[in-house]
């Protein structure tokens, strides 16, 4: 029963995160270097994606692309605005060569609002980490998640 309610208090607690933050992932694992220096392989970051909060040049933003399932981390080189309103902001890895042109989808210039799942505005380092090990070494992950079932069941016989 303990375990149970551990499992529902962190469910209602990232579902207020989504709620408050308004960001589908409200935390987020950076996965690679394109941000260095300012973020690292691992570092986790918190997210908020207000509607009224508009995007500017130098946000770190994380965005998700069509047909792409792993959201990207960057952050907002160039913003357009156009005279019907709509704006559009160009991305790129502070540890990149070149803007993101070439990580969106094919035809597109430019990201729309619709596709920011949320703004960075803070981050632990590397506390994401094992995400990223568990993500690397499927064996590791395995190993873990068997050890785990392990300590439930004895943990459970033990309360009976």
């Amino acid at each position: 029963m303990t375990f149970g309610m551990v499992l529902t208090s962190a469910l209602m607690i990232w579902k207020s995160l989504i709620v408050i933050t308004n960001s589908v992932s409200p935390i987020v694992v950076v996965l690679s270097g394109s941000m260095e220096p300012a973020f690292y392989r691992g570092d986790l970051l918190f997210l908020t994606n207000y509607e009224s909060e508009p995007i500017n040049v130098g946000d770190i933003t994380v965005f998700k692309i069509e047909d792409r399932e792993i959201p990207i981390v960057h952050r907002v080189l160039r913003v357009h605005e156009s005279k019907n309103g709509t704006v559009k902001f160009l991305t790129k890895g502070d540890n990149n060569a070149v803007d993101d042109r070439g990580l969106y989808a094919p035809g597109q210039d430019w990201l729309e609002k619709k596709h920011v799942m949320g703004r960075a505005k803070g981050f632990l380092p590397y506390i994401g980490m094992v995400t990223i090990v568990m993500n690397d070494y499927p064996k590791f992950k395995v190993c873990c998640l068997f050890s785990l079932f392990v300590y439930i069941i004895h943990f459970a016989h033990s309360l009976s």
